[in-house]
């Protein structure tokens, strides 16, 4: 089986997994950090490590549920996997989390799965194969212009009167998913996604090949593409764009300095 059946199947798995348990009531406490984490999360995060690092044993892991152990650093390929990213929406009973898993060769995604289950939306991309939406291959929205694009993003910080010009008026929407977001804007239901806060590693592996593979952009507000297994998996920000729009964004926010 290849590694892309692999995680897709895993995936499909863990997010029925996922509604059951949330079908079932769920238990919530709060991490170190102060961010919500329910009894699902753990449940997915145990289905996904049994199952993928049986299947192999030789890959590092990273996972956002899981105690990091740094004897990945030291593999060729990793699984870095978020098993329900966008807990928040998890919780409230909406559609708009997802289950992501990647596969990293030597710092690169290779192949990649974005599972949103109660959407019936499953985003796949293998490296130099293209990226799809449940079978069908997507690309990104050819809008060229920031006024009245379809942003993700938070209205608030779009409005800040701190910025240097300020922003045209855009349609600016919301969604709890770090890597959901990423798939949205390549698949063009967006037209673009910024967030100017740190985002980790297993937020973004497995949608950053699917909008390469698809034709987005997607780095740190100043312009730098990501790698992966690191031993800090933290990145300061991302912007996600169709690639007319990745430079006028990136104009606008390259001059921030984030901690």
């Amino acid at each position: 089986m290849s590694d892309l059946d692999l995680i897709l199947d895993a995936a499909r798995e863990a997010g029925a997994l996922a509604l059951a348990a949330r079908e079932g009531g769920l238990k919530i406490w709060s991490k170190d950090g102060g961010s919500p984490v329910t009894d699902a999360d753990l449940a997915v995060d145990a289905l996904l490590t049994t199952r993928l690092r049986k299947a192999r044993p030789d890959y590092g892991w990273l996972s956002e549920e899981t105690v990091d152990d740094p004897a990945r650093l030291s593999t060729r390929r990793q699984f870095l996997v978020d098993p329900i990213d966008g807990t928040v929406a998890f919780m409230k009973g909406k559609p708009w989390f997802a289950v992501s898993i990647a596969v990293v060769e030597d710092g690169r995604p290779i192949a990649g799965v974005v599972h949103a289950p109660a959407l019936d939306e499953t985003y796949a991309a293998v490296l130099g194969g293209g990226a799809t939406l449940n079978g069908g291959a997507i690309s990104p929205s050819a809008t060229s212009d920031l006024e009245d694009a379809a942003m993700l993003g938070d209205a608030k910080m779009f409005q800040h009167p701190a910025w240097p010009t300020p922003w045209p008026a855009m349609r600016v929407e919301s969604r709890n998913s770090i890597a959901y977001r990423i798939c949205l804007v390549a698949a063009g239901a967006f037209d673009a996604a910024i967030a100017l806060s740190p985002k980790s590693e297993w937020d973004l592996a497995a949608a950053d090949l699917i909008r390469a593979e698809a034709g987005a952009v997607l780095t740190d507000h100043k312009g730098r593409d990501f790698t992966y297994n690191h031993a800090k998996p933290l990145f300061p920000s991302l912007v996600c764009a169709n690639p007319a729009l990745a430079p006028l964004i990136l104009s606008r926010v390259g001059h921030i300095d984030l901690p």
